[in-house]
C-alpha cells in the first residue's frame, strides 16, 4: 500500500467556477476511495471537446464548481475495499463510461453499454454514497462522468479504469480514453469495412480521424473525407483519407454527389458530427444491398432523424454506436498494445504539449479548432 493511503491527500486542481470562465488552479483535498473505488495519481490528461461542451453549459444543467478531464493516463495510489483487478502501482487508464462485469450489458458480448457505469453527465457526485470526493474549505466541489482527472489525484469507479501495459507511454495512451477509441472502434468495430472498400467519415475533427485511421487499419482503399472546412483535409490525409467533399462546393445532397463518386455509394460510412443533416446524409450515401452507415455524433435533444423506409428496404443498414463498441476494462488494454506493436499510431493525433499551470491555453487551441489532441503535463 502507498503511504497516502487511506488519508485525504491536499493537491492541484483545474476547478471551473462557473461557466465559460478560465479554470482556477486551486489546492483541493481529495478524499481516500471508498468501497468499489480508486484514486489515480494522474500523469498526464488532455482535453476532449465534451469537456468544453459542458464547460460552456450549453444546452445542459450547468453544475460548478466542478473538476472537468476525463481522458487521462495515470497510476493507482490506493484501492477501496473490495476492488481485486487493481492494485497500488498499477498503470490504468479511467474512462467515463464503465464496466461493472455483472449486469446483462457487461455480460453480453454485443454490447459495452454498462447499466450501472454507462456515462451520467449530470451526477456530480460518487455513485457510492452521493458525495462528492473533492473539496476545498470543507466546499464539496463536482465531480465530471466520474472522471475528474484535471487533478493530480481523483477518486474513480474501479469498473471504470483500465488497467494496461506499465511500458506503454502515458502521455501518448491517455488520449486512447474517450475520443480516438470512440473513432476507431465505430469504424473497426462497428461499421467493420473489407480490406479494399470505400468508407465515407462525416466530420473529420478528433473522433473523425480516429475513424479515418480505422478505416486505413482496415484496409479500405477510398476513404472520403466530408466537412464543412475545406483546410481539414491536408492533416487528414495522415489518417488515411485520400478524397474529400464539402457540401458548400456542390449544389446537390452530399449524399447524391458520393453515390456518383462511387458508382451507387460507399460500402462503409461513419458519421461523427452530432448533426442531423450529416446522419442523414451518412445513411442515405451508403450503396442499396450492403451498405452500413454508423452513427457516432451526439444530436441534439429535440432533433429527430427522417429517412424514406425504402432506404432500409433497399438493403441498406443504420447502427450507432458508444465508445466505439469498446468494453473499458476487457478491450482497452488490447487497444493499448496495438498501439505498442506499431499497429495503430497515436502521435498523429497529438499537435499540442502544455504544463498543468497553463491548462487554459488547451481550451484556446480547441476553441480556435487549432488543436485535435493538446496533452497536458500534471507534475509541471
Amino acid at each position: 500500500m502507498s503511504n497516502t493511503a487511506g488519508q485525504i491527500i491536499k493537491c492541484r486542481a483545474a476547478v471551473a467556477w462557473e461557466a465559460g470562465k478560465p479554470l482556477v488552479i486551486e489546492e483541493v483535498e481529495v478524499a481516500p476511495p471508498q468501497t468499489g473505488e480508486v484514486r489515480l495519481k494522474i500523469l498526464f490528461t488532455s482535453l476532449c471537446h465534451t469537456d468544453v461542451y459542458f464547460w460552456e453549459a450549453k444546452g445542459q444543467t450547468p453544475l460548478f464548481p466542478r473538476i472537468f478531464g476525463h481522458e487521462a493516463g495515470g497510476i493507482v495510489e490506493s484501492v477501496g475495499e473490495g476492488v481485486t483487478h487493481l492494485k497500488p502501482g498499477d498503470h490504468a487508464l479511467p474512462v467515463f463510461t464503465g464496466e461493472c462485469g455483472d449486469c446483462p450489458h457487461c455480460k453480453s458480448e454485443e454490447s459495452n453499454m454498462c447499466d450501472l457505469l454507462r456515462i451520467n453527465t449530470d451526477r456530480g457526485v460518487m455513485l457510492n454514497d452521493n458525495k462528492s470526493r473533492f473539496s476545498i474549505k470543507g466546499q464539496p466541489v463536482h465531480h465530471f462522468v466520474g472522471t475528474s482527472t484535471f487533478s493530480e489525484y481523483t477518486v474513480v469507479h474501479a469498473g471504470c479504469v483500465a488497467k494496461i501495459n506499465p511500458e506503454a507511454p502515458l502521455d501518448k495512451v491517455c488520449i486512447l480514453s474517450c475520443g480516438i477509441c470512440t473513432g476507431l472502434g465505430a469504424t473497426i468495430n462497428v461499421a467493420k469495412p473489407k480490406p479494399g472498400s470505400s468508407v465515407a467519415i462525416f466530420g473529420l475533427g478528433a473522433v473523425g480521424l480516429a475513424a479515418a485511421e480505422g478505416a486505413r487499419i482496415s484496409g479500405a482503399s477510398r476513404i472520403i473525407g466530408v466537412d464543412l472546412v475545406s483546410s481539414r483535409f491536408e492533416l487528414a490525409k495522415k489518417f488515411g483519407v485520400n478524397e474529400f467533399v464539402n457540401p458548400k462546393d456542390h449544389d446537390k445532397p452530399v449524399q447524391q454527389v458520393i453515390a456518383e463518386m462511387t458508382n451507387g455509394g460507399v460500402d462503409r460510412a461513419v458519421e461523427c458530427t452530432g448533426s442531423i443533416q450529416a446522419m442523414t446524409s451518412a445513411f442515405e450515401c451508403v450503396h442499396d444491398g450492403w451498405g452500413v452507415a454508423v452513427l457516432v455524433g451526439v444530436p441534439n435533444k429535440d432533433d429527430a432523424f427522417k429517412t424514406h423506409p425504402m432506404n432500409f428496404l433497399n438493403e441498406r443498414t443504420l447502427k450507432g454506436t458508444f465508445y466505439g463498441n469498446y468494453k473499458p476494462r476487457t478491450d482497452l488494454p488490447n487497444v493499448v498494445e496495438k498501439y505498442m506493436k506499431g499497429e495503430l499510431e497515436l502521435e498523429k493525433f497529438i499537435t499540442h504539449r502544455i504544463p498543468f499551470s497553463e491548462i487554459n491555453k488547451a481550451f484556446d487551441y480547441m476553441l480556435k479548432g487549432e488543436s485535435i489532441r493538446c496533452i497536458i503535463k500534471m507534475d509541471e
